[in-house]
C-alpha cells in the first residue's frame, strides 16, 4: 500500500485529490497538510511513502520545503502539483530532488500513472518534456541563465516578472523588505540585468510568465 500526504492550501483540491486517489486499491491518503511547515511537522510523525506537494503555498514556498525535505527525508519520494506550465519549474524541482512534476490540470489517470511510477524507484515527466530534454541534449544547447539562480532566487524572479510589486513579495513570502531587496539586486547580478523591466522582458521572452 502506498501511503500519501497530500499538501496544497486549497482544501477543495485536497478533497479532490482524495477522492481519486481512494478510488484505487494499492495506495491510501494517510494525512494532509496546508501549509509546508505543517508538512515538515507531519512527516516526522507518520510512516509515509510520497508526498503530492504543492509549488504555490503561503509562507515557506514549495521549492523551499522541498529543499528540506529531501534534506530531513532523502528517501521520501516526492511528486510536485503546480498549476504552472512544466517550462517554469519542472527541471528546477527534479534537479532539487523530485521524483516527478504534473500540471494540476492533467487527467486522473495521469496522476494515478505518476504515483505509481514514482513509487517503483522511476521519474515522470509528461512525454512532451522527456521529448524537448531529448531535443536540448541532442542540440546541446547552453543552459539558460536563470538556471543559475537559487530557489528563492528563482521564486522572487517570478513573482517581479508577473507584476508583483515589492509590498505583494513581502507579504506573499513573509519576508522583510530588506531581504527581497537583497534576492533582487542577487537576481539582477547573476543574470546580469538592470531593473525590474528587463527581468519581466526576459522571462516573457524565456516563456516564465504568460
Amino acid at each position: 500500500m502506498i501511503r500519501i500526504i497530500i499538501t496544497d492550501d486549497h482544501p477543495i483540491f485536497r478533497e479532490g485529490l482524495k477522492r481519486i486517489i481512494e478510488k484505487t486499491s494499492d495506495m491510501v491518503v494517510a494525512d494532509e497538510a496546508s501549509t509546508g511547515e505543517e508538512l515538515l511537522g507531519k512527516v516526522g510523525e507518520k510512516n509515509l511513502d510520497l508526498v503530492l506537494l504543492d509549488i504555490a503555498m503561503p509562507g515557506r514556498g514549495g521549492l523551499e520545503i522541498l529543499d528540506q525535505l529531501k534534506t530531513t527525508n532523502p528517501n521520501l519520494r516526492i511528486l510536485v502539483l503546480s498549476m504552472y506550465p512544466e517550462e517554469r519549474y519542472a527541471v528546477r524541482v527534479l534537479k532539487s530532488g523530485a521524483a516527478g512534476y504534473l500540471t494540476k490540470d492533467e487527467a486522473s489517470d495521469e496522476l494515478i500513472k505518476a504515483i505509481r511510477k514514482i513509487s517503483d524507484g522511476g521519474k515522470y515527466v509528461s512525454p512532451s518534456l522527456a521529448e524537448k530534454w531529448a531535443l536540448d541534449l541532442e542540440l546541446g544547447g547552453e543552459k539558460p541563465v536563470h538556471e543559475s539562480l537559487s530557489n528563492r532566487e528563482y521564486q522572487v524572479m517570478l513573482m517581479i516578472a508577473s507584476g508583483k510589486t515589492l509590498k505583494e513579495i513581502v507579504e506573499e513570502l513573509s519576508l522583510s523588505v530588506t531581504t527581497i531587496s537583497t534576492y533582487r539586486s542577487r537576481i539582477l547580478k547573476k543574470m546580469k540585468l538592470s531593473n525590474n523591466a528587463e527581468i519581466i522582458y526576459y522571462a516573457i521572452k524565456n516563456g516564465l510568465v504568460e
